[in-house]
């Protein structure tokens, strides 16, 4: 029986604070932080930031209108295009319209079921070689899931190539992500994108770095002899349509997209998914078993599907920790959600972290309960009540991959080694475009 167990989020007031407040201290460090409990009993928030007339939508029914039933009048904001642009350019996350439609086509040829499945053995490749290396004591799983992660987009989708994966690398993304929250300020007040702060220039550093080394191996894939992968395929099909400059930057910009969002998320949802446990010894004992009989079967396209209790905890963990708290819509035309009138130039903001914790979507929605996803529970939800993959056209196209990665690589950590949360330790939630645990996570490993 698992006991009940809440993990931790960031405190709530009675009542909302000045919006003005939400650019100081740790409200402009964390997105999920400072939230009033109302929050997560309405269905609508109207809020004016800096001028700017923004719409929270937590209803199901209205987020599957801005999301799906009326998507082409919810564009990716400007304001997020110009805080993103200096880091993933105009690439898939960052396109509308005609140019979101050609590149979706193109990469999309990369995530199908056979091509994911085909790619297991990476995953338990890279798992079982970290697991090796490890000795009993503590270790900071933040930091393994990362070069987990990391590792397999390399192989996965740049063939193996080691500048992606370095300590020089995971130091440069980590800075380039955490120096989000300063352009953010910036462009809600329509300033100039300066580095005005130590972690607005590491992050602009980060920044540099991985498009330098992404436009290097971009350039590299034109001569003879190039790896057939991801990059190449990208590249091929992009100068098919596209000038080949503009080809190029392109591929560039997805090649940074697809980096990034293909690592940092699965690293995240891996780690919040092993401190949950860490927490639950004897359902993490019964994971353990479940993941022994399915790897004794083989390292195979089945392996994930001979998972169904590890996958339960996965989708909670993606439940109480999405991988991404927020995303944004920006209206072209009038619109109505519900009773809400939406004016073009309008944002709608949609956050899987208050829709997952919802108290008029969820029995008891802040405590840990993988329950919720058993067999038969799931088809008696709305479609858009959990979204930690959005939802739409727009669904993230890599969602199969991060969930066969994650499922493989949890399985053979926890079946060779038990967790254990470190002694004195308080887990805090942490990061403006994902979520982490605040300083690392140090969990406490012995060898089953």
């Amino acid at each position: 029986m698992t006991k009940l167990f809440i993990p931790p989020h960031p405190p709530r007031r009675p009542k909302p604070v000045h919006t003005w407040r939400g650019f100081f201290g740790e409200r402009a460090r964390t997105a999920v932080y400072g939230w009033s409990q109302l929050a997560f009993d309405a269905w609508h928030i109207n809020r004016v930031v800096l001028g700017h007339r923004v719409h929270v939508v937590l209803k199901p029914d209205w987020v599957q209108r801005v999301l799906l039933d009326n998507a082409a009048n919810y564009e990716k904001p400007r304001l997020v295009k110009r805080i993103l642009s200096p880091t993933i350019g105009r690439g898939l996350l960052s396109s509308d319209g005609e140019l979101w439609r050609a590149q979706r086509k193109i990469v999309a040829a990369s995530f199908t079921p056979p091509a994911v499945d085909a790619l297991v053995p990476i995953f338990a490749k890279v798992g079982e070689s970290l697991a090796a290396a490890w000795e009993p004591g503590m270790r900071d799983i933040a930091v393994e899931a990362t070069t987990a992660t990391m590792t397999v987009i390399s192989e996965a989708l740049f063939s193996g190539d080691r500048r992606l994966t370095s300590r020089e690398a995971m130091d440069h993304i980590t800075h380039a992500m955490e120096g989000v929250a300063e352009a953010r300020i910036q462009v809600l007040l329509n300033m100039p994108l300066i580095p005005l702060t130590p972690r607005g220039r590491r992050g602009r550093r980060g920044q540099q770095y991985l498009r330098h080394t992404l436009g290097a191996l971009v350039r590299e894939r034109l001569s003879p002899g190039a790896p057939e992968d991801f990059v190449t395929n990208v590249i091929r099909a992009l100068m098919d349509r596209f000038p080949r400059e503009e080809a190029l930057e392109l591929a560039v910009d997805n090649a940074a997209t697809f980096y990034l969002a293909g690592h940092e998320t699965t690293a995240n949802t891996t780690t919040w998914t092993l401190y949950l446990l860490s927490e639950q010894p004897e359902l993490q004992q019964r994971v353990a078993e479940e993941a022994g009989a399915a790897l004794s079967a083989g390292i195979d396209a089945g392996l994930p599907d001979r998972l169904p209790l590890l996958r339960s905890i996965l989708e909670e963990s993606l439940r109480l920790y999405p991988p991404v708290p927020r995303f944004d819509r920006e209206a072209v035309a009038a619109d109505m959600l519900g009773e809400h009138e939406v004016q073009p130039g309008d944002l709608v903001s949609i956050w899987p972290w208050i829709i997952h914790r919802h108290r008029r979507l969820w029995d008891q929605p802040d405590v840990f309960d993988p329950e919720r996803f058993a067999a038969g529970r799931k088809d008696k939800r709305h479609r858009f009540q959990y979204i930690p993959f959005g939802g739409g056209p727009r669904t993230c196209v890599g969602a199969r991959l991060a969930m066969a990665e994650a499922l493989t690589i949890l399985a053979i950590w926890l079946s060779r080694w038990r967790f254990g949360p470190a002694p004195g330790r308080h887990v805090q939630v942490s990061g403006m475009v994902t979520l982490r645990p605040k300083g690392g996570l140090p969990l406490l490993l012995e060898r089953r």
